[in-house]
């Protein structure tokens, strides 16, 4: 029995013309999701094998743009300009459909420099050279794959049923999310100026926390603020044999990686959520000489600007005082440098919104498949297209994508799966792709609808 039919039954309230047509429109989504859903797997273990670095999904954004077309929509590629001035992969696909709101569904397209390990037989062997020319490997390991499959598949269900939904779709497929600059290049090209600016805007992003089939919605607060962050501590080189004639940053970046945890332990307020981290750490060139610096890449998550600047200038405090007491002459002082074109803002899902996204989940996957999500400290740029002076109403919503036996077995033994962003994580295409389809479909529609 379906989930709307059961609670009209309880109820007793629900308008039987009502309730026809939601049954009516659960089976035409479910239809063209049946129809589509070989060809999206195709298209997903497609894009898995061949995944594309941020700045460079120029194969990723023509398969997207060749598919919107193909399914009636008014394309346009190369949208986004990044501060340099090069253009960006963006794709914005538009389809009107009489009068109403405009939606903006996106869908980010990037992969990461990691090489896969899940040995799958679609698994990515794609090796390149990252900007610094260092050789990586490259892997969907935060399901992009799965949103671009997603967004295709939605677009294409509601391309077919124009005839129960009024309004304009605006299909964003983001580049550079990972980099969290796309947004902001795509709104730096006038998206909004070029291509009207919608009413709300609704995305998805998959989760190895719950099993495919299932979905999470989170009202408020829901993704961390994101400030990237690099530190050079300067020192003076010589020989390791020597260590007083110089002074050591290798030393000096040692104190400071433990010394900036206590911002958030003893500066921040303990409830505002505050997380740092040092992801990458670069000195020196043999074991026996003593570096003349040391490059340090931070990123630091909050909530609020009153976290963000506390955590800001307790970096800069860290870096200086640990020089001042290494005695390091007054010229060479580290630099610390704020990179805001790789900053974005906390996702803030509009209550109002979040409340219908949620409830056209839960009539079209069950009430047992949609979860009440909570706000973590992880980021996306998502939050970007609702920013302006009348800010846009936005909601994402979590897909999941684990096998849910796998998936069990692991909770059974207290473990998570592999998450994203590492070598191993691995979604369940089929029914991934079916509920990250039939959801985001019966959300548009629940938006647009007649």
């Amino acid at each position: 029995m379906a989930p709307g039919l059961r609670a009209c039954l309880i109820v007793g309230l629900t308008p039987l013309a009502a309730l026809t047509g939601s049954l009516a429109l659960a089976g035409s989504i479910d239809a063209q999701v049946n129809q589509q859903l070989p060809s999206l797997v195709a298209t997903y273990k497609q894009l898995h094998a061949h995944p594309e670095l941020s700045h460079r999904e120029a194969e990723t954004s023509a398969l997207l743009a060749s598919e919107l077309r193909k399914a009636g929509y008014e394309v346009t590629e190369r949208v986004g300009k990044y501060p340099d001035g090069s253009q960006a992969y963006g794709v914005v696909g538009l389809l009107r459909n009489g009068s109403g709101p405009t939606l903006l569904i996106r869908g980010d397209m990037d992969a990461l420099p990691v090489v896969e390990e899940t040995g799958l037989p679609y698994a990515s062997k794609v090796r390149t050279q990252n900007a610094a020319g260092v050789e990586v490997g490259v892997m969907h390991a935060c399901g992009h794959d799965v949103h671009t499959s997603t967004l295709i598949g939605t677009a294409r269900a509601l391309a077919q049923l124009k005839g129960q939904w009024h309004g304009t779709l605006m299909i964003i497929g983001q580049p550079s999310e990972e980099t969290i600059d796309g947004a902001k290049a795509m709104k730096a090209d006038g998206l909004y100026q070029r291509f009207g600016k919608p009413d709300m805007a609704i995305a998805l992003h998959d989760t190895f926390l719950y099993a495919a089939g299932t979905v999470g919605v989170v009202s408020g607060p829901a993704l961390a603020a994101s400030t990237s962050i690099d530190v050079v501590m300067r020192g003076i080189g010589g020989h390791g044999s020597a260590p007083d004639l110089g002074k050591d940053p290798i030393v000096m970046a040692a104190q400071f990686i433990n010394q900036i945890q206590t911002i958030v332990s003893r500066q921040e307020d303990p409830r505002d959520p505050t997380v740092v981290t040092v992801g990458s750490i670069h000195g020196g060139t043999k074991r026996n000489i003593i570096p003349n610096e040391v490059k340090l890449e931070l990123t630091a998550r909050t909530y609020s600007d009153k976290a963000r600047e506390t955590l800001i200038t307790g970096i800069r405090n860290a870096a200086r005082g640990i020089a001042v007491a290494a005695g390091v002459p007054e010229d060479h002082m580290p630099e610390v440098t704020v990179l805001e074109h790789e900053s974005t803002p906390a996702l803030i899902n509009d209550a109002a919104l979040a409340a219908r996204v949620k409830a056209a989940l839960v009539k079209t996957l069950g009430a047992a498949n949609v979860m009440d999500a909570r706000p973590i400290m992880g980021s996306e740029d998502f939050g970007v297209f609702g920013e302006g002076e009348k800010p846009i109403p936005v909601t994402m919503f979590w897909l999941g994508a684990m096998d849910p036996q796998k998936l069990a077995a692991a909770k059974a033994k207290g473990q998570n799966l592999p998450g994203m962003h590492t070598s191993r994580f691995e979604p369940l295409p089929e029914p991934t792709l079916r509920a990250g389809v039939t959801g985001m479909t019966a959300v548009a529609m629940g938006l647009l609808g007649k």
